[in-house]
């Protein structure tokens, strides 16, 4: 399966009769799935089979949607209120029996408000009907185009992320190879901090010193971590190949990588040790950074 970012947008519109649509679609990073519809008055029967959709095509990411409907191509209807004219009527008449005045003119009577309305069209059950399911057909072709464009941003994110991978193990073999690490150099390193000790200490306590050696040869041993960093890159590496929704294990491996770099760094009684481990500190939290956006 392909690897998918979280993050994409994707338009779809078309014409159904005299409904003319379109949906706006566009996701970000979320640690589920979460799906937000905006829709017009009237057109929640989009509602449910979006939700539905998304779920089976997503696996995580906020995604908001925004559907626009209007009716075109309808020529107004216009209907008199009989009820308001033939009250309107009466009382001009009950009027011009008391007071002198031009009889009514047809475009003032009309002018009246209420008296003449301009309304829609009615809609027809057979239209609406078949223009519910041209918009719900297009909330398909919309998310269709969204995860393809997730995908595609998808590629892109994986290659990052095997460069960061590539960069972690090079400087996990770097540690490896540094000559601080040699039997050697660590036994110079501890008959130099035993030296002094004794010279610290007028008192020789060879328990003591026993146990003063072997935290000192504990805390420069860094090969539990050096081979916990190489069984998390080779981890990463397969879930990359797999692809599908690894983001979530991927960013779990993240941690685990930050947290070896971390103790890398504690141990580190060498220079050139200590400098790799902050090096492999910096490109691990990219890696964790980058995850962040796999779905």
């Amino acid at each position: 399966m392909a690897l998918s970012s979280m993050t994409g947008f994707a338009r779809s519109h078309g014409i159904s009769g005299p409904y003319a649509w379109a949906w706006e679609l566009k996701s970000v990073n979320a640690k589920g799935l979460e799906v937000r519809l905006r829709l017009p008055s009237g057109w929640d029967v989009a509602e449910n089979a979006g939700r539905a959709k998304s779920a089976e095509m997503l696996s995580r990411g906020t995604v908001q949607g925004t559907l626009t409907v209007t009716r075109e191509g309808l020529a107004p209807v216009v209907r008199v209120n009989e009820e308001i004219l033939s009250a309107v009527i009466a009382t001009m008449r009950d009027l011009a029996k008391r007071i002198e005045a031009s009889p009514p003119s047809l475009d003032g009577i009309l002018g009246m408000k209420g008296v003449v309305e301009i309304v829609d069209q009615d809609e027809s059950e057979q239209e609406r009907s078949a223009a519910e399911a041209a918009v719900i057909a297009g909330f398909t072709v919309a998310l269709e185009a969204l995860a393809k464009m997730r995908q595609h941003e998808g590629v892109a994110l994986g290659n990052l992320l095997t460069t960061r991978l590539d960069e972690i193990a090079k400087l996990t073999a770097r540690a490896e190879a540094v000559p601080g690490r040699q039997p050697e150099a660590i036994k110079a390193r501890l008959a130099e901090q035993i030296a002094t000790i004794l010279g610290n200490s007028d008192r020789f306590d060879g328990d003591r010193l026993h146990q003063e050696a072997l935290l000192m040869a504990s805390k420069a041993d860094i090969r539990e971590e050096l081979d916990r960093l190489v069984a998390h890159v080779a981890q990463a590496r397969s879930l990359l190949k797999q692809g599908g929704a690894v983001g979530r294990r991927l960013d779990f491996l993240s941690q685990e990588l930050h947290r070896e770099s971390n103790t890398l760094c504690s141990k580190a009684n060498d220079l050139d040790l200590t400098n790799i481990g902050l090096e492999l500190k910096t490109v691990v939290e990219q890696f964790r950074e980058q995850v962040q956006n796999l779905e």
